[in-house]
C-alpha cells in the first residue's frame, strides 16, 4: 500500500544501514545515546513491511517494559508507512519478553517432550533461597566442624555455575574464594537441590535459561524452533552471559536471522555473570562474519562530555572501535578536589541548589556512586537543608509478606508439591505452626496424589473448622476459571491478612492489586510464572511518606542509573579504591568492567558534568575488618593525559563549619606561640 509519510524519515545514515540490513547476521553497536530503541524498532518495521511475519519474530530483552516498548515503537512506525487510522490497531509481536519468561513459555509447551511437568512453578529468587536453606538443613551441610556457606551463598554459587557455564571449582575458586576446599560438599548440595526441585515440580530462574537450552540439544525441537522464529533480535546484548548466547547459537547456528544490538563499553554486570565476550566475539561466531554497523550519533550530550567519556573508554584494553560525536555546544566537565566527604557532601548540596536557581529542576540533576554506602554523609547533608531526595533501591513486590502470602496460596493449589508454598499456606491457618505444617508436608511427599492427602489431613481439635475453611477454598480456587480463582484466594486471606497484620489495611491495596494484575493474564500459569520474572517494584507498605514537595533530587548507583539520563550530574568519589573499587581490582577483566562503569556514569549527563575528587575518604574495610581513612588519588581512567578535557575545580577552600563560613584572614602566628612555650624563662 502507498503511504505518504515515510517512517524511517528521522533516521539517521547509520541508523537506516542497521534497519535495511538483509537477514544475514548482525551487530549493531549502539553507543549512549544514539537512538538504540528506535533503530531497533524501526527494524523490526521494515521486516513486517518487507513480509515478515509478526507472529514469527522473536524479541528479547532484559525486561519485559523495554520489550513492550520495543512493540509499541514498532507498531507506530508501522500505522504510518501503512497509512492506517487511530482505530486500527497494529500487529502484536507475541513473541517479544525477556529470555526468562520466554524459556518459561516455551518450556511449558514442550514439557511433555522433554519430560517437565507441565504445571511446574517458577521459584523467585527468595523461595528458591528458603529451598535451598531447607535441602542445606536436611542433608546436615552445615554440619560439619568447618564454616560451610549460608544458603543465598550457596544460591549464587549455583547460579554463577550455570550461567557461566564454568566447572563447580573454577566458580568456587575465582568468585567465593572464601568456599574453597568445600567443593566437594557445594557439589553434593547442588545435587540434592536439583533433586529437591525436581521432586516439587519447581524450576528456578536459571533452570528456565538451562533447561531451554538442553531442550534446543535435540535437533528436531531445535530445527523446529529455528525454522518457527524467522527473525530472533535482541537488545542489551553486552549483558548476555555465556549461557544465554549459546541457546542464540543454537536457535540461530548460521546467524541467519539473527541480529544483536548492544554497546561493549556498557558491559557492566560481571558480577551477574554477564560476558563481555559475548558481544566482542559474536562478528567471528559466524563465516562470513556478521556484519557489524556502529551507531556513533549521539542525541543525549554536549560534545564536551562525549569528548571526555570518549577518551575514558578509548584506554580500555578491547573494545569495538567507535567515538560518539554530537553537535551540541556546552561547557567541559569538571574535576572537583574537596577535602573529605563532608565537604563533597557541602559542595554538591550548594551546587544542586544552584542549578535549581537557575531554573534546572531538582528531577532533572542526578547525583551518582559506586555503591550505596557512598552517598551516607550527601544525605545527611540534603536533610539538613531541606532538599528532598530519592535514592533507587528498596524492598520489591514480591519480597513483601503479604504478597508472598497470597501468592503461596496460587502455588500451591497450582502445584501440591511446592513444599515451599505449602508451609507458608498451612501456618496461615489459625491454630497450625511448623511442626503440623511438616507433618503434612512429608505425608504429601511421596504420595501420588498429594491433594487428596491435603484434604484428608486431620488437623488438631482447635484447628479442624479453619482447616476445613481452607481445604473447601482449594477446591474452589481450583475449579474457578481465571482471573476468578485469584479473586478466591484473596477472599480466603483476606481475614487471615487482618489477623495477623496491624497495617492489614495499606497492604490489603497490595493484594487487591495482585487480583487486578491477574485480569491481564489467560491462565494461573502464565499470570505466576510472568509475575515471578517481572514483578512489580514498589509496595504500598513499603514505599515510605508521599512525596509532598514538588521537586527532588536522584541519587542512585552507577549501576541502577543505566538506561537513564539527566541535564546534571555529579559523580561522587571519583578515586582509586571506590572507582575502580577496591574489591574489583583482582584481575584485568574486573578493572576493565569498573572502566566501562565510570563511562556509564558520564554518559548519563546532557549538558554538565561534574567528578568529585575527595582528597581523604573514609572506607570500612571488607577484607582486613575495620575502618580507616585514606589519602586519595584521582581514579586511574582519568590520567593526566586528559586533563584539557575538563575543567579543574579545587574547592576545598570553600569548607564551612556548621554551616558558617570559616574566617582564614590571619590573626595568630600559632608556630611561634608554641614554640615560645620551649623557650627558658627568665627569672
Amino acid at each position: 500500500m502507498a503511504h505518504d509519510t515515510d517512517p524511517f524519515a528521522t533516521l539517521n545514515p547509520e541508523q537506516r544501514a542497521a534497519v535495511a540490513h538483509g537477514d544475514a547476521p548482525l551487530l549493531v553497536i549502539a553507543g549512549a545515546g544514539t537512538g538504540k530503541t528506535s533503530t531497533l524498532a524501526a527494524r523490526v518495521a521494515r521486516l513486517v513491511l518487507d513480509g515478515a511475519d509478526p507472529n514469527r519474530l522473536l524479541l528479547l530483552s532484559f525486561s519485559r517494559r523495554a520489550a513492550q516498548e520495543l512493540a509499541r515503537r514498532a507498531g507506530r512506525m508501522l500505522h504510518r508507512a501503512l497509512g492506517w487510522g487511530l482505530t486500527q490497531a497494529a500487529p502484536e509481536l507475541p513473541w517479544a519478553g525477556t529470555f526468562h519468561a520466554v524459556g518459561a513459555r516455551l518450556l511449558r509447551e514442550h514439557a511433555g517432550a522433554i519430560g517437565l511437568a507441565p504445571q511446574f512453578t517458577v521459584l523467585d529468587r527468595g523461595d528458591a533461597e528458603d529451598l535451598m536453606g531447607w535441602v542445606r538443613q536436611e542433608g546436615g551441610f552445615a554440619a560439619g566442624t568447618k564454616r560451610f556457606p549460608l544458603k543465598d551463598t550457596c544460591l549464587a554459587i549455583a547460579s554463577r555455575v550455570v550461567n557461566s557455564q564454568a566447572p563447580l571449582a573454577q566458580v568456587v575458586d575465582q568468585h567465593f574464594p572464601w568456599c574453597r576446599g568445600l567443593e566437594q560438599p557445594l557439589g553434593r548440595l547442588l545435587g540434592a537441590y536439583l533433586d529437591a526441585k525436581q521432586r516439587q515440580q519447581l524450576l528456578d530462574y536459571d533452570d528456565l535459561l538451562l533447561y531451554w537450552l538442553h531442550m534446543l540439544g535435540e535437533p528436531s525441537i531445535a530445527a523446529a524452533l529455528g525454522a518457527r522464529f524467522t527473525h530472533v533480535l535482541v537488545d542489551e546484548y553486552q549483558d548476555t552471559n555465556r549461557l544465554q548466547a549459546a541457546i542464540l547459537a543454537r536457535l540461530k547456528p548460521d546467524g541467519r536471522g539473527l541480529t544483536v544490538v548492544g554497546d561493549d563499553a556498557q558491559a557492566i554486570y560481571g558480577f551477574r555473570a554477564a560476558e563481555v565476550r559475548n558481544i566482542l566475539d559474536f562478528p567471528a561466531q559466524f563465516t562470513p562474519p556478521a556484519a557489524v554497523i556502529a551507531l556513533t550519533r549521539n542525541y543525549r550530550s554536549t560534545e564536551p562530555v562525549l569528548a571526555a567519556a570518549n577518551a575514558v573508554i578509548a584506554l580500555a584494553a578491547e573494545r569495538h572501535q567507535k567515538t560518539l560525536w554530537s553537535d551540541r555546544p556546552g561547557a567541559r566537565p569538571e574535576l572537583v578536589s574537596v577535602e573529605d566527604e563532608a565537604a563533597q557532601a557541602l559542595w554538591v548540596a550548594q551546587r544542586v541548589l544552584q542549578r535549581r536557581e537557575e531554573g534546572l529542576a531538582l528531577k532533572r540533576q542526578a547525583v551518582l556512586f559506586r555503591t550505596g554506602h557512598h552517598s551516607a554523609a550527601l544525605e545527611l547533608e540534603l536533610t539538613r537543608r531541606g532538599i528532598p531526595f530519592v535514592k533507587f533501591g528498596g524492598l520489591r513486590f514480591l519480597e513483601a509478606a503479604h504478597v508472598k502470602d497470597l501468592l503461596s496460596v496460587l502455588r500451591w493449589v497450582q502445584n501440591p508439591r511446592h513444599r515451599l508454598a505449602g508451609f507458608r499456606v498451612v501456618q496461615l491457618v489459625p491454630g497450625l505452626g511448623p511442626a503440623a505444617a511438616r507433618r503434612l508436608l512429608e505425608a504429601m511427599g511421596p504420595a501420588d496424589d498429594p491433594a487428596a492427602v491435603r484434604r484428608a489431613f486431620r488437623a488438631p481439635a482447635a484447628a479442624r473448622s479453619d482447616w476445613q475453611a481452607w481445604c473447601d477454598a482449594a477446591e474452589a480456587i481450583e475449579a474457578a476459571p481465571w482471573p476468578e480463582a485469584a479473586a478466591l484466594a484473596l477472599r480466603w486471606y483476606r481475614p487471615q491478612l487482618e489477623r495477623l497484620h496491624e497495617d492489614a489495611a495499606s497492604r490489603l491495596a497490595d493484594c487487591e492489586q495482585l487480583v487486578r494484575l491477574a485480569a491481564g493474564f489467560g491462565s494461573r500459569e502464565r499470570f505466576l510464572a510472568e509475575l515471578t520474572l517481572d514483578p512489580p517494584e514498589a509496595v504500598s507498605d513499603e514505599a515510605g511518606a508521599p512525596l509532598h514537595d514538588e521537586d527532588y533530587l536522584i541519587l542512585s548507583t552507577m549501576h541502577s542509573a543505566k538506561g537513564q539520563e539527566w541535564a546534571a550530574v555529579i559523580v561522587l568519589n571519583a578515586v582509586d579504591g571506590c572507582i575502580p573499587s577496591d574489591l574489583a581490582t583482582g584481575r584485568a577483566a574486573e578493572i576493565e568492567e569498573e572502566r566501562r562503569l565510570l563511562h556509564v556514569a558520564m554518559t548519563r549527563a546532557q549538558h554538565h558534568l561534574a567528578l568529585m575528587v575527595p582528597l581523604r575518604f573514609h572506607v570500612t574495610q571488607q577484607r582486613a575488618g575495620g575502618d580507616r581513612h585514606l589519602y586519595a588519588a584521582l581514579t586511574r581512567f582519568v590520567p593526566e593525559a586528559l586533563a584539557p578535557l575538563f575543567e579543574t575545580v579545587a574547592a576545598h577552600q570553600q569548607r564551612h563549619d556548621g554551616g558558617f563560613e570559616v574566617d582564614q584572614r590571619p590573626r595568630l602566628d600559632i608556630l611561634q606561640a608554641v614554640r615560645a612555650g620551649f623557650q627558658p624563662r627568665g627569672d
